[in-house]
């Protein structure tokens, strides 16, 4: 069996894609599997070096909004929309393909159309319990929609087609051992921070990490921090942190990095994360078991990062700090009560394996068979 797994554009489309198409493998060794992607996008870093090939589309994106640049750039935008559902057909037939799964950003469409179009199986995956508009759009044709949560049913229009499977997430975020993954990264007892906030960052989130970092240094640096940049902020904010008055070459207990490629393993290494509120940062956060303190995204549609973030608040999985009232002095407070307050770490480490869905990606295979099999 050959299968077409279809996202792009971000972390929290392409990690989902890689968790079920590990296990695909593992349960159809003999199957040939391609990810279809965006030019220039994370994608050509991430799937190849989960071993996987990739084809990639032209970047195109749409704009919500009415002014004369934006539907300028949307005409543009959906000649390359038709022109990349063209080049999804041919890549199609040439693979063979026996069902085709999406899972977020643009470059899901065209080929999900395409598949629809030669009469190939699909589904699109959502992760978030409001509808993004790749999937919006797709669900009207598709033959499945699959969600994280089971309210989501109510904002597509066919809810026959719309089944619960959680979100996938790799193994190794559900069973990597605290010890192993300390002992693998060369720890001490020293505890460990992590903050990440999305495979491009965000301006604001470096800001205040920069900030945070001068707190480590006033208070004598009680934790270990390892943080990751973002592609956007790696150029500036190493002089952010001098600024500060923090010499990184002299702080061992700080590690600044682009992209935390070895998650799941600093996942289970840590003690607390600092991270935004997407579906997949939230879902690999509650696999590993990890306290956390989220900081969602008010730069987001429907506002979908902060309905995350106070669900697992809600459960007792996070702590939820707002960006508008985010200071480095808050944020600095609740990595310490997290860290002190071992009643409420433990509380909140046992709510997290209950929110975690570890078989998601088993279910979403389950899915992609019976599609093949109809």
């Amino acid at each position: 069996m050959n299968v077409i797994f279809t996202c792009g554009g971000t972390g929290g489309h392409i990690n989902p894609a890689i968790a079920v198409a590990n296990i695909w493998k593992e349960r159809h060794p003999d199957s040939k599997i391609l990810f279809i992607g965006g030019r220039g996008n994370m994608e050509e870093e991430l799937v190849p070096k989960a071993g996987y090939p990739l084809e990639v589309l032209p970047a195109f994106g749409l704009e919500r909004s009415f002014s004369p640049a934006a539907i300028k750039n949307n005409y543009r935008a959906i000649k390359s929309v038709l022109s990349a559902v063209g080049k999804c057909k041919k890549i199609i037939r040439d693979f063979d393909a026996d069902v085709v799964v999406g899972t977020g950003g643009y470059a899901s469409f065209p080929a999900l159309r395409a598949a629809k179009q030669l009469k190939i199986p699909t589904c699109v995956h959502e992760a978030n319990a409001m509808p993004g508009l790749t999937t919006r759009m797709a669900a009207k044709w598709v033959d499945k929609v699959l969600v994280c949560f089971p309210e989501s049913a109510k904002h597509y229009p066919h809810p026959e087609k719309v089944e619960v499977v959680g979100m996938p997430v790799r193994r190794e975020f559900i069973y990597t051992q605290k010890a192993d993954a300390r002992k693998e990264l060369g720890l001490d007892d020293k505890p460990l921070v992590v903050s990440a906030f999305g495979s491009q960052g965000a301006r604001a989130m470096n800001e205040l990490t920069a900030k945070l970092f001068a707190l480590e240094q006033k208070n004598g640096f009680p934790f270990r921090h390892i943080h990751a940049v973002g592609s956007y902020g790696w150029s500036w904010m190493p002089d952010r942190v001098r600024e500060q008055g923090v010499d990184l070459e002299k702080c061992p207990a700080i590690q600044m990095q682009e992209y935390i490629y070895n998650m799941p393993t600093i996942m289970a290494a840590a003690d607390v994360i600092i991270s935004r509120a997407g579906a997949s940062s939230c879902s690999e956060i509650a696999a590993s078991g990890t306290p956390c303190v989220l900081i969602p995204s008010p730069n987001v549609t429907d506002n979908h990062q902060e309905k995350n973030a106070r669900a697992m608040e809600a459960q007792g999985g996070a702590v939820v700090l707002l960006e508008q009232d985010a200071t480095p002095e808050k944020l600095y407070g609740q990595i310490t009560e997290l860290l002190t307050d071992t009643n409420k770490y433990n509380a909140m480490r046992k709510a997290l394996y209950g929110i975690s869905v570890p078989d998601s990606a088993e279910r979403l295979c389950a899915v992609m068979e019976q599609l093949i099999k109809k």
